[in-house]
């Protein structure tokens, strides 16, 4: 169940005539979305020098507040979240699968994203529990996720 294949993106003998004709647009938007996603990190590189840039020049010159420190966190864990994106769009490109193990450490990048900018002083004490559950529950699932897979291994 971890590797759950879903339909092959390349047309079978069993494909449905219209099925097998939507089949390579869809591979076809799958690489238009690895093109975007590749200009989307090369766009979040320049913002992660430019924050840290403008930071430098604000006084105190060429210091770092926390806080902006925290900022240049946010750009750069934004830039790894979209690259783990675009090592999803490139896996399901060679394997025409959804791997669960790698959509769910991007997703616990992303929570861990807002966990390491989040500022307490501006948030209810719910909300800060809601991302404290979809932390635990992100992790367990993971933490699933793993183990299902090294039992599935030894199995083969």
């Amino acid at each position: 169940m971890v590797h759950q294949p879903h339909e092959q993106m390349t047309p079978s003998p069993g494909d449905d005539p219209v099925v097998a004709q939507v089949k390579p647009l869809i591979r076809l938007s799958v690489r238009v979305l690895a093109v975007l996603m590749a200009l989307v990190i090369m766009w979040g590189v320049a913002d992660v020098v430019f924050v840290i840039y403008g930071h430098l020049l604000e006084p105190p010159f060429m210091l770092l507040k926390i806080s902006d420190i925290l900022d240049a966190f946010g750009a750069f864990m934004a830039v790894l979240i979209a690259i783990e994106i675009f090592v999803n769009i490139t896996v399901y490109l060679r394997d025409d699968i959804i791997h669960v193990k790698i959509v769910m450490a991007t997703a616990l990048m992303a929570i861990a994203r807002k966990v390491i900018i989040i500022d307490l002083e501006k948030l209810t004490p719910a909300y800060i529990a809601a991302v404290a559950a979809v932390v635990l529950a992100m992790s367990v699932g993971y933490w699933m996720v793993v183990v299902l897979d090294r039992k599935k291994e030894t199995k083969e």
